[in-house]
């Protein structure tokens, strides 16, 4: 008969048996002999790791005291863990506990060739080896359920704390669960909006990605829309192509830089809308950051936009150049973007006008010869000149002048100083 099916006399099993105080205690003291994490641990972890060693020991004799009865062996590995709490599982990772298994199975393995009789030496080692295999297999099943209920955890906290930053609930539940995925001190937060695409595994991939990238980041598959708060930015851009090769076909939209995550609502905000504003402009960048669409998004009827449109535009124009930039910036989209009818109508030189469209685009960032940002400003100039004066507080009160239409006689001195100027 092999030794797989020979049953241990009884009395080995009677030493063995009467020894698991002996063993128990012998691989505790082991324990802290050999490692050092071991020691570092507070007394109430220490104390739970002993009663593991003991339960494993206990669980080891019983096993060992049926082995070969009938070819059953009960299988008790599943009971070694259960004597801790889950919280242990944390304060202890796999390898230590694979450090624990190896010094508990080495402490009886060298004990019980003495408490065997002589003749079931190679039985009772056989025993050892057998068992060490199912605790581990044991303790590898305890660690992936642990890490799927964190995973499943962490996955839940992530998508709070995604909604929270959209509805703008900066409170104390949502620093708490920020602060348990570890977002607490994160800085130069930004929102990418994108696409949904077929299939699983989205979010994973997002968060490797922008891992690789050098950031953070938090995800949440809305439907056909998948929001990225990404922390740690150095390059908005940048960071957002990272994760655009893994979100789905269409716009991929990011929101601006804020300092914080709990200011992250007004990147937020920016991104998604711009991300349903995006269509307007078919042929917009991939991605694009969500000022970039400011004109897209005032025409889908967002109302901070159109302020902030009209103040990047029609404010800055008017506090930098008066009524002549702005003047020029209506009469040369008025009259098809053309510089020597936009003289025409203002009464000044073709390079007068020439010298004003640097001055505007060095003034709000847009430059009128482009079709896009020609677009933007014109769209600027229709919501002021639509704006009640009290609406537009820390502007003029008077509303975006129209281009003269009708040709007047004489020019005017500042067309012609100007022009004097640029021929000398």
């Amino acid at each position: 008969m092999s030794s797989a099916h020979q049953r241990p006399s009884a009395a080995t099993r009677r030493r063995v048996a009467r020894a698991a105080g002996t063993l128990g205690a012998a691989a505790v003291a082991q324990m802290e002999a050999d490692h050092e994490w071991y020691r570092a641990l507070p007394a109430e972890d220490r104390s739970w790791v002993g009663l593991v060693a003991q339960a494993g020991i206990k669980a080891f004799i019983d096993w060992f005291a049926a082995q070969g009865a009938r070819g059953a062996v009960p299988d008790r590995t599943a009971d070694i863990f259960g004597t801790a709490p889950r919280e242990l599982a944390r304060s202890i990772s796999l390898a230590h506990t694979l450090d624990l298994i190896r010094t508990v199975i080495g402490v009886v393995e060298r004990e019980i060739a003495g408490l065997a009789d002589a003749a079931e030496g190679d039985l009772a080692r056989e025993a050892v080896l057998t068992y060490s295999r199912e605790v581990a297999f044991a303790a590898a099943q305890v660690y992936a359920q642990a890490a799927e209920a964190r995973g499943a955890w962490d996955a839940r906290l992530e998508s709070l704390v995604v909604d929270a930053v959209i509805r703008g609930e900066a409170d104390e539940s949502m620093q708490s669960r920020a602060a348990a995925l570890g977002w607490g001190e994160l800085s130069a937060v930004t929102v990418v909006v994108g696409g949904t695409p077929p299939g699983g595994g989205l979010v994973d991939e997002l968060h490797r990605a922008a891992r690789r990238e050098g950031c953070e980041s938090l995800v949440a598959v809305h439907g056909q829309r998948t929001i990225c708060i990404v922390g740690q930015v150095r390059d908005d851009l940048a960071a957002a192509r990272a994760l655009m090769a893994h979100l789905g076909d269409g716009p991929v939209v990011v929101g601006p830089v804020v300092p914080h995550l709990f200011a992250a609502g007004r990147s937020a905000r920016a991104a998604i809308s711009g991300y349903a504003s995006a269509p307007a402009w078919p042929s917009a960048p991939r991605p694009v950051r969500a000022d970039d669409l400011l004109a897209e998004r005032a025409l889908n009827g967002e109302q901070p936009a159109r302020g902030a449109l009209v103040a990047r535009v029609v404010r800055a124009l008017e506090e930098s150049g008066g009524a002549h930039l702005l003047e020029t910036a209506a009469a040369y989209l008025d009259h098809d973007r053309g510089v020597e009818g936009t003289a025409r109508a203002l009464f000044v030189h073709a390079n007068t006008v020439r010298y004003r469209l640097g001055s505007i685009a060095k003034t709000i960032g847009y430059d009128l010869t482009d079709p896009h940002d020609a677009q933007t400003v014109r769209i600027a100039l229709a919501l002021s000149r639509l704006t009640p004066p009290s609406w537009r507080s820390g502007t003029r009160t008077s509303p975006v002048p129209a281009p003269p239409s009708t040709p007047a006689t004489a020019p005017a001195r500042e067309g012609l100083e100007e022009t004097s100027k640029t021929r000398g």
